[in-house]
């Protein structure tokens, strides 16, 4: 068992309890640890009175949290056994998080997050498909997951692959080109290739903003709960080097 979680149990089975989401604030910074998160508590299973308390807002504080833990070499080193036997009969997670296949960038570990916290949809360009929409559909309106962050990152061999028009089999290649029309939005400074570095980051940046739009132009249930509040929709792009998310504006 983790350090952080020895004194949050209860009946063997750790809790996260709320102890306010905003333990302090001045000067419009939150003191503490992720917000909606205690010390004790960062190890704990992510509980329904948590996730109902929590905001759109805080939800996506709290995965810049576990990003600066990660890219600081401060990653929670918690009991995954644990939590995978507390969540086994409910899971509540706060957010959702649409990644590409890279084996370099996985959301639980950019973001350190634990069993429970997040649901994960992952292909290849980080494409809102059917799939992933209505997975999300589920995750939000069913499951009570307040934000969803478009994740997308740097040497990205889709992107790279949409862009040099790729013919690896029917399957693939017909996924790249839904990376297209980011690759036509997106300013040419250079030659047109994998070859031209900040073109391929350039793409991939893009890719992501189009997919923040698409996931409400394509989903009215998405467009539904974004437009009460009730969840956001981020784009972000993962540093493969650093370790770091940039959250875009």
């Amino acid at each position: 068992m983790c350090g952080e979680c020895e004194n949050t149990k209860t009946n063997g089975v750790h809790r996260r309890q709320v102890l306010g989401f905003a333990t302090a604030v001045a000067g419009g910074a939150l003191f503490g640890l992720s917000a909606g998160r205690a010390q004790a508590d960062e190890c704990a299973p992510f509980l329904a009175d948590a996730q109902a308390a929590t905001t759109p807002d805080k939800a996506i504080q709290m995965l810049i949290d576990g990003n600066a833990r990660f890219a600081g070499g401060a990653s929670l080193h918690c009991d995954l056994l644990g939590e995978m036997k507390a969540t086994a009969e409910k899971q509540t997670p706060f957010a959702c998080v649409l990644g590409c296949i890279d084996s370099r960038a996985a959301p639980e570990l950019v973001f350190d997050q634990q069993v429970g916290d997040v649901f994960v949809g992952r292909v290849a360009g980080n494409l809102p498909t059917a799939e992933i929409l209505g997975s999300f559909e589920y995750a939000t309106k069913v499951a009570g997951a307040k934000a969803i962050v478009v994740l997308g990152h740097n040497h990205c061999g889709a992107v790279k692959g949409a862009i040099d028009k790729a013919d690896v089999g029917a399957n693939l290649t017909t996924l790249l080109t839904e990376i297209e029309p980011a690759i036509a939005a997106t300013p040419l400074e250079g030659e047109r290739s994998s070859k031209n570095h900040h073109f391929v980051e350039a793409v991939a940046e893009t890719n992501v903003r189009l997919a923040v739009a698409a996931i409400t132009e394509k989903s009215p249930v998405l467009k539904e709960l974004v437009d009460a509040g009730a969840i956001k929709v981020v784009g972000a792009l993962y540093d493969i080097e650093t370790g770091k998310v940039t959250f875009l504006a």
